[in-house]
């Protein structure tokens, strides 16, 4: 089943956005990924800051589980389970070399981020590009 990606809540700006994008869809337990600016994003004369959270929903497996009815009648139930979890996403990301470790993670979300310089042609003066991208799991229960 191919990758479904949502983008209309994003500008398209990030270069390792879209890096990270071209990565999931390599990853075959990754089935739907959107991608949203923050409201973080800002500029200024000197800096860019771009801010982005990617929502990544994964496969399902279903499985059997053995249940007893009223507590005595022994029967099953299919229970669908994802085939990848976010900590799993993270051991993939921080294997490939143009990727890396996150430069945060915990069970609800992975974060990274990267700066560089940007010299445009013709001037003097460059700026600051800094990106910073969250990647969270679709579907995941609010922790308080």
């Amino acid at each position: 089943m191919p990758l479904e990606t949502d983008t209309t809540n994003w500008s398209g700006e990030g270069t390792f956005t879209q890096l990270l994008i071209e990565r999931l869809r390599e990853i075959d337990a990754v089935r739907f990924v959107r991608i949203e600016d923050a409201p973080a994003t800002r500029s200024e004369a000197d800096y860019n800051f771009i801010s982005n959270e990617l929502f990544v929903g994964f496969a399902t497996v279903d499985r059997e589980e053995p249940i007893k009815r009223f507590g005595i009648f022994p029967g099953s139930r299919t229970v669908a389970k994802p085939a990848m979890t976010l900590a799993a996403l993270e051991a993939v990301l921080t294997a490939l070399p143009d990727v890396g470790a996150p430069d945060y993670g915990d069970e609800g979300m992975l974060q990274y981020l990267r700066a560089e310089r940007i010299v445009p042609p013709y001037q003097t003066r460059g700026y600051k590009l800094v990106e910073l991208v969250r990647i969270y799991e679709v579907g995941t229960p609010r922790r308080y």
